[in-house]
């Protein structure tokens, strides 16, 4: 039996309490560890974005708690042209919410599972627009800790975004740097 996918009740419309924005759940985009990925509807503008959803049962250790706000507030920070935009976070009584840029392109993972290769002049894009992204971060003192081809989305204009900051860690000295 599947234990966590008993812990995932996401209603159909999903409210955000302070703004009071309703979003439809659309198509399922993904999942990891803690959350589950929906392509989420704004019922008011048609916008459409994704949305990282945790339940609050697998919340339940005083570090997990942390760790989620540690990753709203480092990517509530961040703004930059290669890293996936961070719009709102709430809450219901059920779940965590994070509402996020949607990347239709998918991730680097998925391009690379479908087409098998990545040019050298791809490669060279790629790169040149991750590291630029990793330059901004370490600016601002943040460390991704994550990053492989499934954390590296694509926008429609083949364009990377650097996403999931679950691993992500603000150092405050050289002596943090682990």
């Amino acid at each position: 039996m599947d234990t966590a996918k008993d812990e995932f009740n996401i209603p159909n419309v999903i409210v955000d309490p302070r703004t009071r924005t309703q979003y439809s759940k659309g198509k399922f985009l993904g999942k990891g560890g803690f959350a589950r990925c929906y392509e989420l509807i704004d019922t008011t503008s048609g916008q459409t974005f994704a949305g990282k959803v945790v339940p609050k049962s697998m919340l339940v250790k005083p570090h997990q708690k942390e760790k989620m706000q540690q990753e709203v507030t480092i990517h509530q920070s961040l703004n930059h042209k290669h890293i996936v935009q961070f719009f709102s976070y709430f809450e219901d009584e059920n779940n965590v919410y994070i509402i996020l840029e949607l990347c239709r392109r998918r991730s680097l993972m998925e391009l690379h599972r479908r087409r098998k290769t990545v040019t050298e002049p791809e490669t060279r894009y790629f790169v040149k627009q991750i590291v630029e992204a990793c330059i901004y971060l370490h600016e601002k003192r943040i460390i991704h800790r994550d990053l492989k081809l499934g954390n590296l989305f694509l926008n429609d204009q083949m364009e990377i975004k650097i996403g999931d900051f679950g691993l992500a860690t603000r150092v405050e000295s050289e002596s943090d740097r682990k």
